[in-house]
């Protein structure tokens, strides 16, 4: 394999994004001895420990082409949604450049959550009956006929925050007509209305060349802003892993029943997916898993535990999905550890917050034991100032999720930012699993 992929010993990677999860990746990719030099675009006040940042307007896919072409980019790896969404990877793969990532069209799979309904209904996928509406009146009565909670999610990409849980008829036609309003922009101009799954949530990850699917982990995140998963659902306050859940029987019947079929669907529908799928699952109370929606790219905060738990070397990996030989690789190794991840987020977020306050004592929680993950962040001088809504993903292991997490939190409050606030409880469903058993 090394030989026919890697006919040179070492390769330049381009990271793509700014948030912590691509501080994750490029942090990752840098530990592999394939690898000569990682570059990052635009990175943010942390990358630059592990990558050289720069200064590419990733809309802009022709300069990204030629850029990646002049410094011999072996691999680019793209880490958010929105330029998967835009198109960047069929530009560049199109220039001859080697990209991690799904097409534009086969980024559908996440752009449009009608379109992923419509694959589950063909490839008999399970997921939650719905309906799909462009016209308020319609939505509204078919909303008439479900039971409450009613879940209302806006088609298109809103930044992880287009899924509103309505406890009553009355709520849920109320959110169709702000969605459908303009409440998301375009992300709104439809809205899918479905059933609502109760259950125990997880994130499954596996890469997928096109042809088959290789699983590459498993996590549970924290989606509300407060303790005891209250209030408004954000991009996520922290996750942690193994799942207790996840069996090794479940997580092959999720392979079986979900991933591989939407492999084989999009590449039936003349639309291959190359990259990491994301699922989103419910695991209903009878055990049986439920795909509640997918993205086309690691998670964020996820990545933060997936990737310390990866022992393996992550390049060949993202190599053979690129190239379409994920056949040949062995599966990745993990550590035996709980992974937990604390994200430490500017106080308003997610509404309105403030940039540019200072935060020190980083050096401290990482002498603690952890790795601090730079989102919202940006240098300033020797300064580390806030620079977004969720600013740092704070990063460690344990034997137990327990020890994970008394570990992460001791090194959380070694962080000296007035202007910072964190939920307390990451993983406390399962360190109460851990104290009943």
């Amino acid at each position: 394999f090394f030989s026919g992929v890697f006919c040179r010993c070492t390769m330049n990677v381009l990271v793509i994004g700014s948030g912590g999860r691509e501080h994750t990746l490029s942090w990752k990719i840098a530990q592999s001895p394939l690898v000569a030099k990682v570059y990052i675009a635009p990175g943010n006040g942390g990358t630059a420990n592990v990558a050289e940042t720069v200064a590419l307007t990733v809309t802009d896919k022709p300069a990204v082409l030629t850029w990646c072409k002049e410094h011999s980019i072996g691999l680019v790896v793209v880490g958010p949604e929105a330029p998967l969404a835009d198109g960047l990877v069929d530009v560049l793969a199109a220039g001859g450049v080697k990209c991690f990532g799904p097409t534009k069209a086969a980024a559908e799979l996440e752009a449009s959550k009608s379109f992923t309904k419509r694959l589950c209904d063909k490839y008999n996928i399970p997921t939650a009956k719905y309906g799909h509406f462009t016209d308020p009146a319609k939505a509204k009565e078919y909303i008439k006929t479900m039971a409450c909670p009613v879940v209302v999610k806006a088609d298109g990409l809103a930044a992880g925050k287009g899924v509103i849980i309505a406890q009553s008829h009355e709520e849920a036609c109320a959110t169709i007509d702000s969605v459908l309003g303009g409440q998301f922009g375009t992300a709104g101009a439809s809205v899918v209305v479905e059933d609502f799954l109760d259950g125990e949530e997880i994130s499954l990850y596996a890469l997928a060349d096109g042809e088959s699917a290789l699983f590459v982990g498993a996590a549970q995140d924290h989606k509300a802003v407060g303790d005891g998963d209250t209030g408004p659902n954000t991009g996520g306050m922290g996750a942690y892993l193994p799942p207790p859940v996840l069996t090794e029987a479940l997580r092959e019947r999720i392979m079986t029943t979900i991933v591989d079929p939407t492999v084989k669907g999009m590449k039936a529908d003349g639309c291959p997916f190359k990259g990491v799928l994301f699922a989103g699952l419910m695991i209903m109370k009878d055990g049986s898993p439920m795909l509640l929606e997918y993205n086309v790219r690691f998670g964020d905060p996820e990545t933060q535990v997936l990737l310390p738990a990866m022992k393996s070397d992550l390049v060949p990996l993202l190599a053979a999905t690129a190239d379409g030989t994920l056949s040949a690789q062995q599966p990745p190794e993990f550590s035996p550890n709980a992974h937990l991840c604390v994200v430490y987020c500017a106080k308003g977020y997610p509404d309105g917050y403030q940039k540019g306050t200072e935060i020190k004592s980083l050096a401290a929680a990482e002498a603690a034991g952890t790795i601090v993950f730079h989102a919202g962040t940006k240098l300033d001088g020797g300064r580390v100032l806030a620079n977004g809504g969720r600013v740092l993903g704070i990063s460690g292991e344990g034997p137990t999720v327990t020890a994970a997490q008394a570990k992460v939190y001791e090194a959380v409050k070694k962080i000296e930012w007035d202007d910072g606030f964190y939920r307390s409880d990451i993983g406390y469903r399962a360190v109460a699993r851990e104290a009943a058993a």
